[in-house]
């Protein structure tokens, strides 16, 4: 049916007006008088953590700046330029929809100018035409174009992004440090709580008991005993002498009496060492043992908490990110589209084309 209505069609010369003559004609009157001037913004910017750790010399000489690529975080980056929140914001503070829909640019160009469709998917959709993130995996430089109607509109909203971009990354590093220390310093004050408690009761148990260090104090009641043993030895030696030379002395009661009382002295010290009663060294040694392990446990509980949230400090430094502008969003001076010549051009020749394949089929 097609080919039918081609064979009725005996005038080649209309085919090269309808093809190609008007079509260059349009894209001429638009592209020459109605298209209105795109401006780009550029600007190129890497996101950068500090070094962890130097594998060799050489390493650290060739690492310069003592600072890695982060691509994973640069990839987030990215995705929130490109995301609606940071089309909101952009909205919010720039106007941007007011700015991409001026009546002033062509009809053809700017945000619902043909359709009425003026919804947020809509201007999300015209915002990912407009804005654009290259990345260089060699480098891990990133590349954000801003396309717009206006040269300053262009700057403002291409600095804006990027000032999110390094908000965005500051958050990454105190959401980041926060939730690192955050752990430590609570095992920290678990520690520091258990340690006072540890102190506390066997400080209270020393009150109660009157005891301050039981194997100090058994070395002490030791000495004394053994004093007391020596002297009572000596006392019944000097009684059995006493008696074999004169049985009838007048000092042997004295002596009698004298070993009486270092006997019940050398009991009594011996009983609070080594007696079976409740105030007996012995007795408190076990509990006292147990206090001193749990608050010596505590303790080292303590330190190792501290070196921990040290570890968490110097991590989270370690950890931090960085948005490192390499190049400034520029402010362009002149349009770079639309290319209105190559434009046409281009229409020309897909019309000839296009011609010549109709003509074939003609003949």
């Amino acid at each position: 049916m097609f080919v039918n209505f081609l064979k009725r069609i005996r005038r080649p010369s209309w085919a090269l007006l309808l093809i190609v003559v008007l079509p260059t004609a349009l894209a001429t009157i638009y592209y020459g008088f109605i298209a209105s001037d795109v401006y780009t913004s550029e600007s190129r910017f890497i996101v950068r953590s500090p070094q962890r750790q130097q594998q060799s010399l050489l390493g650290s000489i060739f690492s310069g700046t003592g600072f890695t690529r982060s691509q994973d975080d640069a990839f987030t980056v990215h995705d929130f330029v490109l995301s609606r929140d940071a089309l909101k914001e952009i909205d919010e503070t720039l106007q941007y929809q007011k700015s991409v829909s001026n009546s002033t640019t062509d009809f053809l160009s700017r945000f619902a100018g043909v359709g009425s469709d003026t919804s947020f998917e809509a201007l999300y959709k015209f915002y990912g035409g407009h804005v654009s993130l290259d990345h260089d995996s060699a480098s891990s430089i990133s590349v954000l174009r801003v396309r717009g109607f206006s040269a300053d509109d262009v700057f403002k909203v291409n600095s804006k992004l990027l000032n999110m971009g390094e908000l965005l990354v500051n958050q990454i590093n105190d959401r980041g440090r926060t939730d690192l220390v955050k752990y430590a310093q609570a095992e920290v004050a678990e520690a520091e709580k258990k340690s006072k408690d540890s102190a506390l009761a066997l400080a209270s148990y020393r009150n109660q008991r009157t005891v301050f260090d039981p194997d100090r104090q058994s070395a002490l009641q030791l000495q004394q005993t053994t004093k007391l043993q020596e002297e009572l030895i000596a006392s019944k030696m000097q009684l059995v002498q006493v008696r074999t030379l004169s049985p009838e002395n007048p000092q042997i009661p004295v002596l009698q009496k004298r070993v009486e009382a270092l006997q019940r002295e050398l009991d009594s010290e011996m009983g609070k060492v080594m007696g079976g009663g409740a105030n007996s060294l012995t007795n408190k040694a076990a509990d006292f043992e147990r206090l001193s392990l749990e608050r010596a446990f505590a303790d080292r509980q303590l330190a190792s908490a501290m070196s921990s949230l040290e570890a968490a400090r110097n991590e989270a430094r370690r950890k931090s990110l960085y948005l490192e502008r390499i190049v400034q969003p520029n402010k362009p001076d002149t349009a770079l589209e639309p290319r209105r010549i190559r434009a046409v051009a281009v229409v020309l020749i897909f019309g000839l084309i296009a011609w010549g394949i109709f003509s074939l089929l003609l003949g």
